[in-house]
């Protein structure tokens, strides 16, 4: 039976996040409900990793088994004729027998937007947090130089999600200053915790305001305590933007 690896952007706003809910729209059940009309039979799809509410997606990387004679173009094109206007399927391709989109995963990247300025946007509010005080980006980056690495992250690991290891490896850690009051963080590693990018971010907008001072982070990430890192962002900021894998 052959497997067929799909990478999906989205638009997370109508969404109640990746995973199928009872009752609730989802990216997942709604990829599935298209993929269904096509092969006439259900069908799961198996994603590398969960997006929360309002979440969204640049390389979200998913699989699914069908037996079908479908060719990877015909599922391109059919599940982009079915799917709404908010979730897109990139590519569509065979992937090698035994693949897992979840287990396979070697790393992500994810960006987290704020728009940092007096004005709110009405134009893209959706897609970044806006905070009106001017951040300290010196203060930021300072802070942020200090998560790299291999880390017990522990501190910005949201409730209800308990895993065997808390310890992860950040390549990535940036802030980078955009166009129109723009900063973007650009973060990548070997894995994230739920919730970590968000209350990394939250942590950092917390220094850049003066709330916290800026050699804070190693005493945050010994605590082991979440309740000594900051504020969870909001949900409307952050992209998963691309899945790593060995072969590529």
């Amino acid at each position: 039976m052959p497997t067929f690896k799909l990478t999906i952007e989205y638009d997370g706003t109508a969404y109640c996040g990746w995973q199928r809910q009872m009752g609730n729209p989802t990216i997942q059940e709604t990829i599935e409900g298209a993929l269904a009309v096509m092969v006439n039979h259900p069908v799961t799809l198996i994603g590398a990793g969960r997006t929360d509410a309002g979440v969204h997606a640049l390389g979200q990387v998913a699989h699914f088994k069908t037996d079908t004679r479908l060719s990877p173009e015909v599922f391109l094109k059919g599940l982009n004729s079915l799917l709404p206007d908010d979730i897109v399927i990139r590519t569509c391709q065979l992937a090698a027998d035994g693949f897992h989109a979840r287990y396979d995963a070697r790393g992500k990247r994810y960006r987290y937007r704020i728009l940092n300025r007096d004005l709110p946007a009405a134009i893209g509010r959706h897609y970044c947090w806006h905070v009106r005080r001017r951040l300290d980006l010196a203060a930021i980056r300072q802070a942020a130089a200090a998560l790299r690495g291999t880390h017990d992250f522990k501190s910005f690991e949201g409730a209800g999600s308990p895993r065997t290891s808390t310890v992860r490896t950040v390549f990535r850690c940036e802030w980078i200053q955009g166009e129109e009051d723009l900063l973007e963080l650009e973060i990548s590693g070997d894995g994230f915790l739920r919730h970590m990018v968000r209350n990394i971010a939250g942590t950092l907008v917390e220094i850049g305001l003066g709330r916290r001072p800026a050699d804070d982070m190693p005493a945050i990430l010994a605590a082991r305590d979440r309740h000594r890192a900051g504020i969870t962002a909001p949900a409307r900021g952050l992209f998963l933007v691309e899945v790593n894998y060995a072969e590529e």
